[in-house]
């Protein structure tokens, strides 16, 4: 919830005046002490009468605000206004002090927030003289920008901005810090700028000065409580750019509790302003930046770390939407149809709203009759005049919190009783059958206690058609009252169906559905203003124009900054995935299969783990790891290290061309073999238990007997060096950097418990050497990594005759290694480029990636945690589920080149620094 916002809305009741009894964009200078003498009365009953209070210069008008709060606000819009002079008196005034005395002439006026209460304005359009006296200043201080002021409101539209714009500039820039604020003398200034703090529907203009221990913002005028704002740097806590009117000019700062206000929105002059002020804080030491995981949510979320609202919130902060911007306010979805019955029944699919497709969708009467428009339409072509989300609409559903918002944007006036938001039923149906209701909800729907839908009964809104006020809103027969409406909606948002599905909504309103022609097949195309990018509003020379443009992107919405190009992953249910939808919907990265209902998916075998302390290893175990046993027998690098399934021996292959094997019950080495003229890259003990399998830079591969002591056969495998071994169901796969993975039939003789020659099945071709590959378990595809950094799948299944069905550039260089998760859904893959990435198996979308700052060079599982050794030695342990590391310990002093799970809880690592470790848990 953004407790800015209603903060802002309290702090209205406090003080009387503020921006929002000015039109949108208009700024205000400076205020004077005044008396106002009422019109229309003699002069001795007017003096007697007098009422005390400040006259408000702004750039389109002048506002008094007298000091009893029962008195209403009067505006003088400047447009209005006939003549501003010195007011000289008759002969026996006794009002007569020279230059103390101003007469507006106007058409018009209009009386605000009479007695303190928000209602609609009162527009008295007479004629009259206006007579206020100063009470310290002189009309030589007043009275000549008054009267430019209202010269330029003479002038056609674009000279009254040029002028407006020039008083401004002229008067900002005589306007210097007051470093007598700043807070400790050795403070050093970084960067002093202009620019706007934003709040909804309204911009303040100031100075803002970045020094080593602060950030500092005095406004123009003294419309803030606050004549400078302060924040230090160690209170703030995150730093987003953002777009702001269409421009990249946006800088939101948020702040911890100890801070002077919760967060900071500015806006800028020009983009390098704002990214001059931005680069700089991140330079100075005190500033430290929570990691908000932006690049892992997507993983909590899919892992349900994190709910479905928080995501939401995130997807549309990244989207530049904001609470202190109401035409780019935070969208949710409606979840739920039902708003008759006299319960919530979660457990039943009709009870939800379908969240493939867009609101104007949902009725295919109704879509049927915008698709006849829409195919007779000159381009640009569009579905939906209107948007899902507006400033219009938002203050539709907060009118009754938000009251004095809706007043500014509708030009002090309340909508039509009837036409307001009375009804939850009656809202839906319209955005089911409205011919320009498309609209969506937003947060306050799924947080807090929905007081949003109750009338304090403070503004009065009017009466409806029948006769009855403008109440709380009626909500459906399931709901006790706002608070069990909200509750409920929120279990809603939260509850399987939602979850499995959610990923469909993300896809239209943030992803790759939201435009172009897949926009067009989902019946998701809008306005062409209102996507980003769409034009360029500084290209526009002419003001008129330009802001007529700039009124119709507010007015027509503004579709938040797309996030996705390819399908959004879908969150994990306790169910998991079809092994089908992998090849599916990967496929040319643009394609997804159409999701189950609840309840539809089909179960799987349960996983089979290889190694059975994979289920019993803890993460507690993990964390109390010591050496066991450790031996440098060989002369380099071991580059792969096994231990054997059924006998206490560790095999060893390294650099130095060397396979040896080691007794762990006799703590002696027993074998030492040499087995080819370079070096050797893998090895792998075979089922039997009894053949070692090794890859060798010779590009062969070799096959030896534990039980003969020798090499029983020579397997010229590849034109350059083996990388990878792998061995499932009787089938041997081989990797190299001729670009080839091959795949080889292996069949044991049970008489003599041998293996026959091995027989060549097929081959998957790379367009560059292969480093690394994968498999699941049981075997339905393959994940290979390329020395280009390509992550490739390939469909291993009978029926597709093993084929590639997706190649991902997921790294910037070299990928040295990959693993599967245990479920399937994800792929995790590290490169040379120093980044950990997580990869949705059912849409081929990075859901992950990580700055590791050290090499990852061997990864493999202990259940649901990944477990990776580094280039600098360390082992790293990762909850894949949290996005989070939660242990390392130092293993080596040079790289850590393998890793192998055994059994009684132990790890086997190898090392650069040419020894071997046994590794067990010292609890």
């Amino acid at each position: 919830m953004n407790m800015n916002l209603y903060s802002v809305i309290k702090l209205l009741f406090i003080f009387r005046f503020s921006l929002l009894l000015l039109e949108p964009g208009e700024i205000y200078f400076e205020d004077f002490s005044v008396y106002y003498y009422p019109v229309g009365l003699p002069e001795a009953e007017a003096i007697k009468k007098k009422q005390r209070g400040h006259l408000k210069i702004c750039s389109k008008s002048i506002v008094f605000v007298p000091k009893e709060i029962h008195l209403p606000i009067i505006k003088f819009p400047m447009k209005y206004v006939s003549l501003i002079e010195e007011w000289s008196g008759g002969l026996f005034s006794k009002l007569d002090a020279k230059d103390k005395v101003l007469k507006i002439e106007s058409e018009q006026m209009i009386e605000m927030k009479e007695k303190n209460i928000i209602a609609p304005f009162v527009f008295r359009k007479e004629t009259a003289e206006y007579i206020f006296s100063l009470n310290y200043a002189t009309l030589e201080d007043t009275l000549p920008q008054m009267c430019q002021l209202q010269r330029a409101s003479t002038l056609p539209k674009s000279d009254q901005s040029a002028m407006i714009n020039a008083i401004v500039l002229s008067r900002q820039s005589r306007v210097k810090f007051n470093t007598s604020w700043l807070e400790d003398l050795y403070e050093r200034i970084v960067l002093e700028s202009r620019g706007d703090r934003i709040t909804p529907l309204s911009t303040n203009p100031g100075r803002i000065m970045l020094t080593s221990s602060r950030l500092y913002f005095q406004p123009f005028n003294n419309i803030d409580r606050w004549p400078v704002l302060k924040i230090r740097l160690k209170d703030i806590t995150r730093v987003i750019r953002r777009r702001f009117l269409l421009r990249q000019l946006g800088l939101e700062i948020y702040c911890n509790d100890k801070a002077q206000l919760a967060h900071l929105y500015l806006s800028f002059k020009t983009e390098e302003d704002r990214n001059d002020l931005y680069e700089k804080m991140l330079l100075i030491p005190d500033l430290e930046l929570e990691d908000w995981g932006q690049e892992d949510m997507a993983l909590k979320w899919q892992s349900g770390h994190i709910s479905n609202y928080d995501y939401l919130l995130y997807l549309n902060s990244m989207a530049d939407r904001s609470f202190n911007d109401l035409t780019q306010y935070p969208v949710m979805p409606w979840v739920i149809s039902d708003y008759t019955s006299s319960t919530l029944d979660l457990n039943n699919i009709s009870t939800f709203r379908d969240l493939s497709k867009p609101i104007g969708a949902l009725n295919s009467e109704r879509l049927e009759r915008i698709l006849e428009r829409y195919v007779d339409m000159p381009e640009p072509k569009f579905m939906y005049g209107s948007h899902y989300s507006t400033p219009g609409y938002v203050l539709f559903y907060l009118a009754r919190r938000a009251p004095e918002y809706v007043l500014c944007l509708q030009n002090g006036k309340f909508d039509h009783p009837d036409r307001m938001f009375n009804d939850l039923q009656d809202t839906w149906n319209n955005c089911l059958v409205g011919a320009a209701d498309f609209k969506e909800l937003v947060p306050e729907f799924y947080n807090g206690e929905g007081d949003f839908l109750k009338h304090t009964k403070v503004v009065n809104f009017g009466f409806r058609q029948d006769g009855r006020p403008v109440d709380d809103v009626k909500l459906p027969p399931w709901a006790d009252d706002p608070a069990d409406f909200i509750s409920k909606l929120r279990q809603a948002l939260e509850c399987d169906y939602v979850s499995q599905n959610l990923h469909n909504w993300i896809d239209l309103i943030f992803g790759y559905k939201q435009r172009g022609l897949e926009a067009e097949k989902a019946n998701n195309l809008f306005y062409y203003l209102t996507y980003e990018g769409a034009i360029d509003i500084d290209s526009f020379k002419d003001f008129n124009e330009r802001s007529s443009m700039e009124t119709q992107i507010m007015e027509f919405g503004q579709t938040p900054k797309q996030l996705f190009m390819t399908p959004h992953p879908h969150r994990f249910s306790s169910m998991p995935i079809p092994r089908s939808a992998i090849s599916q919907d990967c496929k040319n990265n643009n394609t997804v299969t159409t999701q189950p209902k609840v309840n539809d998916m089909p179960e799987e075998p349960p996983i089979e783990l290889s190694k059975s302390n994979v289920k019993t290893m803890s993460l507690e175990d993990l964390q109390n790891m010591d050496i066991y046993l450790q031996y440098s027998l060989h002369r380099e690098a071991v580059t792969d290290a096994r231990l054997s399934p059924d006998t206490p021996n560790i095999f060893s292959v390294s650099q130095d061309n060397l396979l040896k094997m080691y007794s762990l019950e006799d703590r002696r080495q027993l074998r030492s073999v040499n087995m080819s003229s370079m070096a050797l890259s893998s090895c792998i003990v075979m089922p039997d238990n009894k053949t070692i399998v090794v890859g060798s830079w010779d590009n062969h591969v070799y096959f030896y007997s534990i039980e003969y002591g020798r090499v029983k056969e020579t397997l010229s495998a590849h034109d350059d060096a083996v990388s990878s071994l792998a061995w499932k169901s009787n089938l041997l796969y081989t990797a190299s950097w001729d670009s080839t993975i091959k795949i080889w039939e292996y069949i044991q003789d049970s008489s003599t418990n041998t293996f026959q020659t091995p027989e060549y099945m097929s081959q998957l071709d790379h367009d560059c050497g292969v480093t690394c590959f994968t498999l699941d378990d049981p075997v339905s595809f393959l994940v290979s990594g390329t020395i280009d950094g390509s992550l490739c799948i390939w469909d291993l299944s009978p029926s597709h005759n093993h084929y590639m069905s997706n190649q991902i550039p997921v790294h910037q260089d070299r990928i040295n290694a990959i693993l599967i998760s245990p479920d399937r859904r994800r792929i995790l893959s590290c490169g040379a480029d120093r980044l950990l990435k997580v990869i949705d198996t059912a849409t081929c979308t990075e859901i992950f990636t990580k700055d590791i700052h050290s090499e990852y060079l061997c990864m493999n599982w202990v259940g649901s945690i990944a477990i990776m050794g580094d280039s600098v030695g360390f082992i790293n342990v990762w909850d894949i589920e949290k996005a989070q590391q939660v242990h390392r310990w130092k293993a080596h002093e040079g790289a850590v080149m393998s890793l192998d799970i055994g059994q009684d809880r132990c790890i086997l690592t190898g090392g650069a620094d040419k020894s071997v470790k046994l590794w067990k848990p010292n609890i």
